[in-house]
């Protein structure tokens, strides 16, 4: 009888000294150590993922453009290359965008009682405006001509000069400029032109019912600074230099694009290993 009271007590004794384990604990749910781990599914951790692939595409998008706009102002600038041709009588509308930059010699007498005043202007710190004037034509339609920039103070005095005999005027052909959003609206009742709307001048000057044609040319200017500071001073309108000046901000745009994929990616790449290494250090059971 004592040696089995014994033995019951030592079956007690070893219970007693046993951890208590539940099925909660067993199956983790209970462990102070069940951190959540971080999922790679995370909304927030994809949509960092994708941040450096789109600004990759959009930089390869830019250099795409780039060339593009490179190719185009080559072969613009091939086109100012050519020998000059004169106008033909009577111009196709439809045919100026592909004669666009293309050096053209025109004749007529000027026609002062429509010339406008588009701007206002800034060149090298000079107030002004371009001085734009039908040009009628003695074997053909009449057409409008940027006879070049004059300053501020030559344009409210009309200090420049109106010739009337016929004078012979070497041009580009150039197409109708498109309205910004920041560019105030013209209002020829008023003599105000912010925007070379070359139909609306064309109107302005007579329409189609006085064989006025919505085309226009710039007048070339090839002197140097010291010829085109003396026309100035002297009222005289100052005329385009020609070069090919189409707006090529697309290689900033590709650094632009490029350089936010390069940081985003080092970025993405530091969060996952630091993910990892915080999942690394926690315990496993």
């Amino acid at each position: 009888m004592f040696r089995s009271q014994l033995c019951g007590r030592i079956r007690l004794l070893s219970r007693v000294g046993r951890p208590i384990r539940s099925q909660h604990t067993e199956n983790g749910a209970g462990s102070p150590y069940s951190a959540k781990r971080y999922s790679f599914l995370n909304p927030t951790f994809v949509a960092l993922g994708l941040i450096p692939v789109l600004t990759f595409a959009l930089g390869t998008w830019q250099v795409q453009r780039l060339r593009w706009k490179v190719d185009l102002i080559d072969q613009l600038s091939g086109k100012l290359q050519r020998e000059p041709i004169p106008l033909p009588s009577n111009v196709n509308i439809a045919a100026i965008p592909e004669f666009v930059y293309r050096r053209v010699i025109l004749r007529g007498t000027w026609d002062h009682a429509h010339s406008v005043l588009l701007g206002p202007r800034v060149i090298d710190g000079t107030n002004g405006f371009h001085l734009i004037t039908p040009l009628v034509r003695t074997n053909g339609s009449t057409i409008l001509v940027d006879r070049g920039f004059i300053s501020e103070l030559a344009a409210v005095k009309k200090k420049y000069p109106t010739p009337g005999e016929d004078v012979e005027v070497h041009g580009m052909l150039r197409e109708s400029q498109a309205r910004n959003n920041f560019t105030p609206d013209n209002n020829p009742a008023k003599g105000e032109w912010y925007w070379a709307d070359v139909a609306a001048m064309a109107e302005y000057a007579g329409g189609e019912s006085s064989n006025v044609q919505p085309v226009l040319v710039e007048e070339i200017f090839e002197g140097h600074a010291g010829d085109a500071a003396m026309r100035m001073s002297n009222g005289v309108p100052v005329g385009k230099v020609p070069i090919v000046d189409m707006r090529n901000a697309h290689a900033s745009y590709v650094a632009t694009w490029y350089s936010l994929s390069a940081l985003t990616t080092v970025m993405f790449i530091r969060l996952l290993l630091r993910q990892r290494r915080t999942s690394a250090r926690l315990p496993r059971h």
